[in-house]
């Protein structure tokens, strides 16, 4: 079962490709569309700025693969961490931009009320999330499981349905999304030890069930 990796230059790739290796998968890094349609499934990693993302996905002639031929035709994808919010239609950061548009919704800062001392953003550690879906992501896994979250903006999906997991910054906000076939996660599953390898096995399964 291959497991295509989203290479457009944001980010990381190596720790999502070791994490989904470790559990078995076979798994490719690329930018081309060719390969990402013949994949089982696909994953849409980033970390950095939404605009550039975006940008970066539109060059390749990603956007509207990602839109219509992947999550358009049911194929299962995983957003993590800016991958999730570029799911979205639009965010706030640095501007206005278009998002991908596959999950109604906007992305906009995390804003917690003054505190003391205060909640600094970017939100970085580790944090619990509540589930509000458990035959996804989070089956199997406990309730209220930590995992690590790097971020400063927070998706606000349209539909409460698509909300699948809850944390809390000095406010709550959505940390994990699932829309059909796509899921996604705010914080870093590849870098949550036991919990995260958990999830991303669920997240294989479905892949292998579709």
């Amino acid at each position: 079962m291959t497991i295509a990796i989203i290479d457009y230059g944001m980010g990381n790739l190596t720790s999502v490709r070791n994490a989904l290796a470790h559990l078995g998968a076979d798994v490719v890094i690329s930018h081309d569309p060719g390969v990402l349609r013949a994949a089982k499934g696909v994953v849409l990693p980033g970390v950095g700025a939404y605009g550039e993302g975006m940008a970066h996905l539109q060059e390749l002639g990603l956007a509207q693969l990602l839109k219509d031929e992947i999550a358009g035709q049911h194929r299962p994808l995983l957003g993590i961490c800016l991958g999730m919010q570029l799911l979205l239609d639009e965010s706030s950061e640095h501007g206005q931009h278009a998002g991908l548009g596959i999950i109604p919704g906007k992305v906009r800062r995390l804003a917690p009320p003054p505190h003391d001392p205060p909640y600094r953003v970017p939100h970085v550690g580790w944090n619990h999330v509540e589930a509000s879906k458990t035959d996804g992501l989070f089956k199997g896994l406990p309730e209220n499981e930590a995992f690590y979250f790097v971020h400063s903006f927070v998706c606000e999906p349209e539909r409460p349905e698509d909300a699948a997991g809850w944390s809390e910054h000095g406010e709550r906000f959505v940390c994990a999304l699932e829309h059909d076939s796509v899921w996604a996660a705010q914080f870093h599953p590849e870098k949550s030890h036991k919990a995260g390898l958990a999830l991303l096995t669920n997240w294989l399964e479905f892949v292998a069930s579709c």
